[in-house]
């Protein structure tokens, strides 16, 4: 395993939130970002017929949004993360099986399995690279082209203390998120 590897594995790994944010937020009198949770777990061991020279790891991260007045989104998403050069890592989405209900896309669900044959990458997203930095963290900017005037880029700095997520949606160049600045997830202490 790389160092690159390795090191993306220790900081995405585990159940992450942005309670410190939120209850900041609050106290100064307004939520601005949703409630957001991951729950994420290495699943490269359930990933079957997978080619024993494949170099990388897959990961299965459950996301949950809450916004203020409205119901939890669960967002399953699963990735495979490959080696780039010495210590950086690319970033593939890959689509969820059809033949998968979302609600069994969970870490904790004993019988998921995904076969390597039925596996694709995402269309939508393309492959992003996390640049390793000295000091032990990634930068990733990622735009995405989703046509018809969308655009989605994906903005994050990902450390072993935190992760700062801004997710940019974009219509004809005018903002769509309904916040301006990153989540910051922090370790969920158990």
């Amino acid at each position: 395993m790389t160092h690159g590897i390795a090191l993306i594995k220790e900081i995405l790994i585990g159940d992450l939130d942005n309670t410190e944010q939120i209850n900041e937020e609050k106290a100064a009198g307004k939520q601005i970002h949703p409630y957001a949770k991951h729950i994420t777990r290495e699943c490269t061991a359930i990933v079957r017929n997978r080619p024993v020279d494949q170099k990388g790891i897959y990961i299965l991260e459950e996301s949950y949004y809450t916004y203020p007045g409205k119901e939890t989104e669960v967002k399953p998403l699963l990735f495979f993360i490959e080696p780039h050069g010495e210590k950086s890592v690319l970033l593939h989405s890959m689509q969820v099986p059809e033949r998968l209900e979302p609600a069994e896309v969970i870490n904790a669900n004993e019988h998921l399995f995904f076969d390597f044959h039925e596996l694709k990458e995402s269309e939508r997203f393309k492959p992003a690279l996390y640049e390793y930095h000295e000091g032990e963290y990634f930068t990733v900017h990622h735009p995405n082209d989703l046509g018809n005037g969308m655009t989605f880029t994906l903005i994050e700095t990902l450390t072993k203390d935190y992760l700062q997520v801004m997710e940019l949606l974009e219509r004809d160049g005018q903002r769509l998120t309904p916040y301006d600045t990153p989540l910051i997830y922090k370790r969920i202490k158990t």
